[in-house]
């Protein structure tokens, strides 16, 4: 059995010990950033320990307690326990925008029956009338509407039927324009005829 080399031996040695001064920047890096309570991950791991993240790929159990400390809750400064995370604040932010929506649109609608009991206040007080007036009114309004619809729609009719009319009456003219303007032909050829030929008559 031929004994190792001492420079493979060396670089061997050289490679196990770069590697474990990379693991151990990995650590120091994960244990900064469970004390600053930021956001952890693969790539922020890898540029905060000056390492490739391929190396972290190819070490499965940093990748694993990478993956394990981005899913618990961050701590906050000092180590006062755990802090607010982004998503917790997101959904509460969420919630308090549904919880303001349904408060505006309680407030409009308390306002519009505000609205409807001071109208009938001041309907009492200055005597013109009542609601029910007003209701009346607004049947009334509904109905002439419609019939302003209506007009408007028997007047487009009647407009269609005066084109179609036109139409009609031009054609007829220009047929009966016709016979006139040939028997004018028929004259003025005969005429000419006439005049080329005086023996023919």
């Amino acid at each position: 059995m031929t004994a190792p080399d001492p420079s493979v031996q060396a670089m061997v040695e050289g490679r196990r010990a770069d590697t474990g001064r990379r693991r151990q920047r990995v650590q120091a890096a994960l244990a900064q950033v469970a004390k600053e309570g930021t956001d952890i991950s693969v790539t922020a791991i890898a540029r905060r320990a000056g390492v490739d993240r391929t190396f972290l790929y190819r070490h499965r159990d940093l990748l694993g307690q990478i993956h394990a400390q981005a899913a618990e809750p961050p701590t906050t400064p000092g180590g006062r326990g755990p802090a607010v995370s982004r998503v917790s604040l997101q959904t509460d932010l969420l919630a308090a925008g549904a919880r303001t929506a349904r408060l505006a649109a309680r407030v409009r609608a308390l306002e519009a029956r505000l609205g409807e009991v001071l109208g009938d206040q001041v309907w009492r007080d200055i005597g013109i009338g009542g609601p029910d007036d007003t209701e009346q009114l607004k049947a009334r309004i509904s109905t002439l509407e419609q019939q302003v619809v209506d007009l408007e729609l028997k007047l487009q009719d009647q407009g269609d039927e005066l084109n179609a009319a036109r139409t009609t009456i031009r054609e007829l003219m220009s047929q009966l324009n016709r016979p006139v303007r040939d028997l004018a032909g028929e004259h003025k050829r005969s005429q000419a005829d006439a005049y080329q030929d005086p023996w023919r008559s």
